[in-house]
């Protein structure tokens, strides 16, 4: 994705409809329609005054309180649903997801899917039933640098995946608080992206185990992937705020290269040779050595946007491509979802210490 389309410049654009008028939608879904093929008609809030302070924002021609009249009303080809939670600690965009279905729109929905392997599961009968797409904002995997990693892992000079070991900060609750949905929401809503991640880049997690710091609820996890890759998932709770947020790294054979804050890349190159105890330097031949890739945040261009590098554009192009060609999505799956959810459970129900086989439950 080098050159972009702007909004007005496609010939046809999908009729979209938006349920969710709240400030993440704002600052990061609804300003990336600038970039898509997409006619926002309409926009669904509990609160009908701030679904047409955004229909007026964002253009579309119409305000609901109600996302079932919209539906019946509007007649939408996809809707994009970006909510909360209910009182209980569920997922509204869940039930959301299966009303656009049954009105027979295609749907983007925001992390996290649902709360339950139950409610995903449905989410796939549900959507085969209706023969839509269900595509979740798992944006970790869009971004520039996450794009290019997965290329570079994927070539036979890497070797193979060996091992990736993913960090991030996130807290776990204590034994008794992972029985409570509604302190787990934090937890549900930020493993999606680290979980999405190895995914990503290793596929199934299919062994499991952990151990959990006494201070903050941090944790360090073990993996086996159904490769036979290993790897290790490092919550880091407790990190400071200014701290860099997170860190990625996978290790092939003789390579390995390493994401940084989600925008710098690093590859170390398979060749290079440095003699134990004879070498001079730490310089090695222009072939083999690394490369590093990082934006220059000062040019008002497109990849300096957010938008851009946190992955958010490319994902909405990736669910419009889909609609748009009538082909399934390849990244941000119901399937992906699935396999998070997994992992989301065996946290929730394995204690520390003990390592288990996915799927738990």
């Amino acid at each position: 994705m080098n050159e972009i389309t702007y909004q007005f410049e496609y010939d046809q654009r999908i009729r979209c409809a938006f349920i969710g008028a709240g400030g993440h939608s704002y600052r990061n879904v609804y300003p990336t329609f600038q970039y898509a093929p997409v006619d926002l008609v309409a926009v669904c809030d509990a609160q009908a005054d701030r679904a047409a302070a955004y229909a007026r924002t964002f253009g579309a021609g119409a305000g609901y309180d109600d996302h079932r009249a919209m539906l019946a009303a509007e007649r939408p080809e996809a809707v994009f649903i970006v909510t909360s939670y209910d009182e209980r600690g569920r997922v509204q965009a869940t039930v959301l997801a299966l009303d656009c279905l049954a009105a027979g729109a295609h749907v983007w929905m925001e992390k996290p899917t649902a709360a339950s392997v139950a409610e995903v599961r449905g989410l796939i009968e549900a959507a085969d039933a209706a023969g839509r797409y269900v595509m979740t904002g798992l944006k970790k995997i869009f971004t520039p640098a996450m794009t290019k990693a997965k290329s570079i892992i994927e070539r036979e000079e890497f070797g193979g995946v060996a091992s990736i070991t993913v960090r991030y900060p996130q807290a776990l609750p204590d034994q008794d608080g992972k029985r409570d949905p509604r302190r787990m929401i934090g937890f549900l809503d930020h493993i999606y992206h680290p979980a999405a991640v190895l995914n990503h880049l290793g596929g199934m997690i299919t062994r499991f185990g952990y151990e959990q710091d006494p201070v903050g609820g941090g944790s360090v996890a073990t993996l086996r992937f159904e490769s036979g890759a290993v790897g290790s998932l490092h919550l880091a709770a407790g990190a400071a705020a200014t701290s860099p947020l997170e860190r990625v790294e996978v290790v092939g054979r003789g390579a390995n290269l390493v994401i940084d804050n989600g925008v710098e890349l690093t590859y170390y190159r398979p060749g290079a040779r440095l003699g134990y105890g004879r070498a001079a330097s730490y310089l090695v031949d222009d072939e083999v050595a690394p490369l590093t890739w990082r934006p220059e945040f000062s040019l008002g261009q497109l990849y300096n946007k957010n938008l851009f590098y946190l992955g958010y554009v490319p994902e909405v192009l990736h669910f419009c491509e889909a609609v748009r060609s009538g082909t399934a999505p390849t990244r941000g799956t119901l399937e992906q979802s699935l396999a998070i959810m997994h992992l989301y459970d065996a946290y929730r129900l394995t204690p520390p210490g003990r390592t288990v086989d996915l799927p738990v439950g």
